[in-house]
């Protein structure tokens, strides 16, 4: 089985010194263990793409320079414009049939999936490369309420019946992360947890739990 991976997703306001937390929290990743980090989420909204394009570059650069995968959350268009890695879509944003044509055959195409089995089987049949389940547990970033809080027995099923990977997200901390990674789930989405406070100190943590 593989280790479990974090997945970064950026708090919304990426401007000021945030590159510079971003660098710092991909260089403990790598001291840590070199694959702890494998991807960034780029997550802004309310933004023309000019300006999402001039927040991105920075960030874009020091993902590139840790071989970190850099992707873009909800938009196709963007993601293009940037020549991110990928994209990250939501149930409203297209499919990943559309963002393959868009992106090409090496785009990483990721989809939310909250708590649905039947959502994540049609994303793996229309092409995409991850699927993401939850929010496992209560989150300001990525929460739908309680009628779609998964369980961790849904990674699972999953991974041992598929091989496409899984991502689980929602308010995942150094704290309550284990019975995720016991479950099987391929990536940690994370954002809250490193962004909220020092992020050196959280990516240790998660590093601690899921590394040992």
């Amino acid at each position: 089985m593989t280790q479990t991976q974090l997945y970064l997703i950026s708090p919304l306001d990426v401007g000021g010194d945030f590159p510079a937390r971003l660098e710092r929290a991909l260089a403990a990743g790598a001291r840590r263990h070199g694959d702890l980090v494998t991807a960034f989420q780029f997550r802004v909204k309310g933004m023309d793409q000019h300006e999402a394009a001039r927040l991105a570059a920075p960030l874009q650069a020091i993902c590139a320079a840790h071989d970190v995968a850099f992707i873009v959350n909800d938009s196709i268009a963007l993601a293009k414009r940037l020549k991110a890695d990928g994209v990250h879509l939501g149930q409203e944003d297209g499919s990943p049939k559309d963002a393959r044509a868009e992106l090409g055959r090496e785009a990483q195409i990721g989809v939310t999936c909250h708590a649905s089995r039947h959502l994540a089987m049609e994303a793996g049949e229309a092409g995409a490369d991850y699927v993401a389940f939850g929010a496992f547990y209560p989150s300001s970033t990525k929460d739908k309420g309680d009628a779609e809080r998964p369980t961790p027995e849904l990674l699972s099923w999953w991974t041992q019946l598929f091989e496409i990977p899984c991502v689980a997200i929602g308010g995942i901390t150094p704290d309550n992360c284990a019975p995720l990674v016991e479950a099987g789930a391929d990536f940690l989405a994370v954002s809250h947890a490193v962004w909220g406070g020092d992020e050196v100190a959280a990516i240790e943590a998660f590093a601690k739990v899921m590394r040992g």
